[in-house]
């Protein structure tokens, strides 16, 4: 259990040192460019990850509460992984998701408290009132990298002449802790649910159940 959570701490503190310093120098909508593809660029959002929204009060709360027990009903499994001493690559994922979500989760829960607003000022930590109730924080993402940009050709049905940017969303540490999390189950699937012996089991039985069949025959 410890490298996992040992990981899942190094990704929480990287987030929210982050997060801390985006909140505490820059004023919303800011940008700082390091290069036309990599800019920090200092947005919040109420709802999910990559800016998108779950809108309303009640969602917004609805979210939280959903986000915090996932978080705990995952975190059990992680422990039952471990004890049942599961791929590594798979345990190493699923902390990594742990990590992600909570990391959103504290935003949510506690950034409307402890900062006042970031529009168009600093804000400023621990204030005497904060930006919004327990639970109503916004998520503060940062990381942009419109790698790719342009226009649609003429031609295009729907979209001819659109401007188009690859990749538009902006998001956060956490946002790409899960991200990555997905991408390594996806790639790796196979080592991490034992796919190749799984498929190899149902051959071998295939074959088995053919020559228990041809063997009646004769």
């Amino acid at each position: 259990m410890k490298k996992p959570l040992l990981l899942i701490i190094g990704i929480l503190l990287f987030d929210q040192l982050v997060k801390f310093w985006v909140k505490t120098h820059m004023y919303l909508g800011e940008e700082i460019r390091f290069a036309d593809w990599a800019i920090i660029h200092f947005t919040e959002n109420n709802g999910m990850a990559f800016g998108m929204e779950f809108g309303g009060e009640y969602g917004k709360i609805f979210l939280t509460s959903f986000r915090i027990l996932f978080v705990v009903a995952i975190f059990f499994y992680l422990k039952k992984l471990i004890a049942e001493k599961a791929n590594k690559l798979y345990i190493y994922c699923i902390a990594m998701v742990i990590a992600g979500a909570t990391g959103n989760i504290i935003d949510s829960v506690f950034y409307g408290k402890i900062f006042s607003g970031s529009e168009f000022q600093i804000a400023s930590f621990m204030p005497d009132q904060g930006y919004a109730p327990w639970l109503h924080g916004r998520v503060v993402d940062m990381l942009y990298f419109p790698i790719l940009s342009g226009h649609f050709p003429a031609w295009v049905p729907l979209w001819g002449g659109d401007e188009f940017v690859f990749f538009r969303p902006v998001f956060n540490i956490a946002d790409a802790s899960i991200s990555i999390s997905v991408m390594l189950m996806i790639l790796f699937q196979k080592q991490i649910f034992n796919l190749e012996n799984i498929q190899e089991t149902s051959e071998a039985q295939t074959e088995n159940k053919e020559e228990a069949k041809t063997s009646e025959e004769a």
